[in-house]
């Protein structure tokens, strides 16, 4: 049962946000729970992100935030889990005695989507991206004693990040493209809209290979699509999907077990009709 306490409105707030199907997954939630209360989409332009935030905390709401305001968003709450203070983003909030709270359960859907490619701990990573998901696979490559490689649409950018990524989080990081990758992973929005260049060529991703694209769109994105159709062992942002939003949901509603199956589920059924 939910509790006085318990928020009633939760949202999610990004630009672009009508793709996401965290409404869809997290509604399911609610309903299995019979918690009341309901899960909205908030498109939010960089402009409006302090005042939407601020409003969201006013009315003791909770919900997630994504591309592109998770390194912004974690500049905003006032206070931070030790997860926002490593990534410095922010994918989670929720309101405590009128302050609002960031958490990056991010790290923890990166970490279990790799865990379901059976990917173990260690190797050689290749992230592709250096936004606030990249800050999330450096945080879960330093949490399974992985050496990071990055690539980013300039060098300098790539640079920053490592240099942020040794310093924060004490990462072995290379801002060098790696053949060697034995994980790759795809932490930029490419692949999300109809027409979108493939992240990386299929034929610089090894044949054994582990990759996992954060984007997720019905039917696969086509980066998977052309990975499959090579024998590449291969997921796609659903499984961290879910595994995020179940953590998350335990955020939002203290002591209560996310009911993952039905997460995973209403995202199944979402990216099939």
């Amino acid at each position: 049962m939910a509790r006085p306490a318990d928020p009633r409105l939760l949202a999610i707030v990004g630009d672009p946000v009508s793709h996401s199907l965290s409404p869809t997954m997290h509604n399911a939630a609610l309903h299995a729970m019979g918690i009341p209360g309901s899960y909205v989409a908030l498109k939010t332009p960089a402009a409006a992100l302090t005042s939407v935030l601020s409003a969201l905390t006013a009315v003791a709401a909770a919900g997630n935030v994504t591309v592109p305001h998770k390194e912004a968003a974690a500049g905003y709450v006032a206070r931070k889990t030790d997860a926002c203070t490593r990534t410095g983003a922010c994918n989670t909030f929720w309101v405590e005695e009128g302050v609002l709270v960031g958490d990056n359960t991010d790290v923890i859907g990166v970490s279990q989507a790799l865990d379901e490619l059976g990917v173990p701990r260690g190797g050689r990573w290749l992230v592709l991206g250096t936004g606030g998901s990249a800050r999330a696979v450096a945080a879960a490559a330093a949490e399974r004693g992985a050496i990071l490689h990055v690539k980013s649409r300039t060098h300098e950018t790539a640079r920053r990040f490592v240099e942020w990524a040794r310093t924060v989080l004490a990462l072995e990081a290379s801002p060098a493209d790696s053949s060697a990758a034995e994980v790759v992973i795809n932490a930029t929005p490419v692949g999300m809209r109809d027409g979108d260049p493939l992240p990386l060529a299929p034929d610089q991703v090894g044949a054994n290979t582990a990759v996992l694209d954060l984007v997720y769109r019905r039917g696969g994105t086509a980066w998977v699509r052309a990975l499959d159709q090579r024998g590449r062992r291969v997921s796609d942002g659903r499984t961290m999907l879910v595994a995020q939003g179940a953590a998350a949901f335990e955020r939002f509603f203290p002591g209560v077990r996310a009911p993952a199956e039905v997460m995973r589920a209403a995202v199944e059924r979402a990216l099939r009709d």
